[in-house]
């Protein structure tokens, strides 16, 4: 960076750049945002982030983010412990907790298969979802991996990790957006949405 822009400034933005989504141009805005913001708003953002770090964890369980170890899902006793649903991140767990129709229990990844980005079933949390099928208690294992390449090659890992483990395996189903037209969805989804029909 420029010599006229002061070290702190070129770091703060040097930092943000390293954010997923963030562009250099974007991390620029931010930074100077932060400047020209009142003291309380710069504070505030600092005294989260360092909160961020100190008090969560993953959760020993699932590997969902939590403060308390296990999570607030895994020890709640309403919910069905024979039934998990396999994501690749938080997020996506906290995506199928806002339908509120999902009783069971999660575990989450933390990614998905990508030999590109140097990411094997090794990286990822497989080894402890098959602890935990052979803990006993577990009847289905829901797959909810992203649709695409690198979803749909985790979820095939993970079924043939756990065909001979005596537990029901399932994938999300796939199909057509409420309220899209047929003529402007992709042949992939409208081929996989004619294979899932179900009966009216």
């Amino acid at each position: 960076m420029s010599k006229a822009i002061p070290e702190p400034v070129t770091k703060l933005i040097e930092a943000f750049s390293r954010l997923p989504g963030v562009g250099p141009k974007t991390a620029s805005r931010l930074t100077y945002f932060l400047l020209r913001a009142p003291d309380e708003l710069a504070l505030s953002l600092s005294e989260a982030l360092r909160e961020l770090k100190e008090k969560t964890r993953f959760c020993s369980v699932c590997g969902n983010i939590t403060v308390d170890d296990p999570c607030a899902v895994c020890s709640d006793p309403r919910r069905d412990r024979s039934m998990v649903a396999v994501v690749e991140e938080p997020l996506d767990l906290l995506a199928i907790e806002r339908t509120a129709s999902f009783t069971g229990l999660y575990h989450v990844l933390n990614g998905a298969i990508s030999p590109i980005n140097g990411i094997g079933p090794d990286d990822l949390r497989i080894g402890e979802l098959v602890r935990r099928i052979d803990a006993g208690g577990i009847v289905e294992v829901i797959i909810a991996t992203n649709p695409g390449q690198e979803g749909d090659a985790t979820a095939m890992y993970i079924r043939r990790e756990l065909q001979h483990k005596g537990v029901k395996i399932t994938r999300l189903a796939r199909g057509l957006p409420v309220g899209g037209d047929l003529e402007y969805v992709d042949s992939v989804t409208l081929l996989r949405a004619l294979q899932g029909r179900s009966e009216l």
